[in-house]
């Protein structure tokens, strides 16, 4: 999409759920417009709002999400997919305003690259070496992690340059987050070497074992694909959940610039309903039920994921039916940074949903934080 492309160009869809964009060369200033003041160039304030740092603190919920799915307690590799998460996340949020700082000099020149405030190649140098470190991080958990950490960072880059356009960008995205809370299970898993349900990280408590789960003891690589494998498996349905979610945010972001969506908005309601009532439901036959190995859910798990899902569902579903009801492009720009926030009551309730009420608990700490930064830096 570019600004020259008429109907297209002022159609941004933006990248709010993280790691998104498209690319292209930045145009002649629009000389009909004033320009708006450049601000102090590189400042912490500019950065924050390129990584849109508010939208920030949905993200390593997908780690702990994973993890619980999986049937494992937090540990050293739930750590580094939370690091490798935050680092593809920002890297997304860096290009995505890279590949559209065209059509953003027209719709938003306030944004920190068409203000000056950041150069396009600082952006770019960003969204490069933070997809390095993040691949970094996820190796140190094993050649599995690493294995779905390059499928996410390769959505991240073919969706912001490519697909966020077209009829694909929402599914697109919606496979980066599916990814990302895969990438938690799998490091949670292999970054031990195998361990059991629940077990902490350290190789079985020995200390320092390798990340690749002792790849020099023969048979070992075997046995820690075969435990990646059950952790995809286990994790699989969290992760889907997860992406619905967010294929339809994505869908509806991709009118908040011009507003006028009325069904956008309305099935992403009717998508986040179904959602909430799926994860309600207790299937015991279920794969990840089996991979945890823990009883049923107690009465206050029961009340715990309730009340997570409760509140994935105030956040949510307001904001979607005014924007439903009056698809302006401030109401869709607020039910799409609702969406956003959502997630993290979401991420809670798939962890209480797999036995795992305190790492829920810990996923909800997130939300005073990222509503008290939303109100400084917009997550969209």
């Amino acid at each position: 999409m570019r600004s020259a492309a008429a109907g297209r160009g002022r159609r941004r869809a933006a990248h709010d759920d993280g790691l998104s964009g498209t690319g292209g060369t930045a145009p002649a200033p629009d000389r009909r417009a004033p320009r708006p003041e450049a601000g102090r160039r590189g400042g912490v304030k500019a950065w924050s709002e390129l990584f849109r740092v508010s939208a920030l603190f949905s993200v390593p919920g997908d780690a702990l999400a994973g993890a619980a799915a999986a049937g494992r307690g937090p540990g050293r590799g739930t750590l580094l997919a939370m690091g490798a998460s935050l680092c593809l996340y920002e890297a997304g949020m860096a290009l995505n305003d890279w590949a559209d700082r065209e059509e953003d000099a027209i719709d938003r020149p306030h944004r920190p690259i068409p203000s000056g405030r950041i150069s396009p190649r600082a952006a770019l140098g960003a969204a490069g070496a933070l997809t390095a470190a993040g691949l970094a991080l996820a190796a140190r958990a094993g050649r599995p992690a690493l294995a779905v950490a390059t499928g996410l960072a390769a959505t991240v880059w073919a969706y912001d340059l490519r697909l966020k356009h077209t009829k694909a960008g929402p599914a697109a995205m919606a496979a980066a987050r599916t990814l990302d809370l895969l990438l938690g299970a799998t490091a949670t898993a292999t970054a031990d070497g195998g361990a059991g349900p629940g077990r902490a990280v350290g190789g079985g408590g020995v200390p320092g074992r390798a990340a690749d789960g002792g790849a020099g003891r023969p048979g070992a690589p075997r046995a820690t694909a075969a435990t990646a494998r059950a952790a995809l498996a286990a994790a699989l349905p969290s992760a889907l959940a997860l992406g619905a979610h967010t294929y339809g945010v994505t869908a509806v972001s991709r009118h908040e610039t011009q507003g006028g969506s009325t069904a956008a908005p309305l099935a992403a309601l009717v998508a986040t309903a179904a959602l909430a009532a799926a994860v309600l439901r207790e299937h015991p036959g279920s794969p990840g039920h089996a991979a945890t190995g823990r009883p049923g859910r107690t009465a206050a798990t029961r009340l715990l994921l309730t009340a997570f899902t409760g509140a994935y569902l105030r956040t949510a579903g307001p904001p979607l039916l005014h924007a439903a009801l009056n698809p302006s492009p401030p109401l869709t720009q607020r039910a799409v940074g609702g969406g956003i926030r959502a997630m993290i009551p979401l991420q809670a309730a798939l962890a209480a949903r797999a036995q795992a009420p305190a790492a829920g608990l810990a996923v909800m700490a997130l939300v005073p934080l990222a509503r008290t930064l939303a109100r400084k830096v917009s997550p969209t």
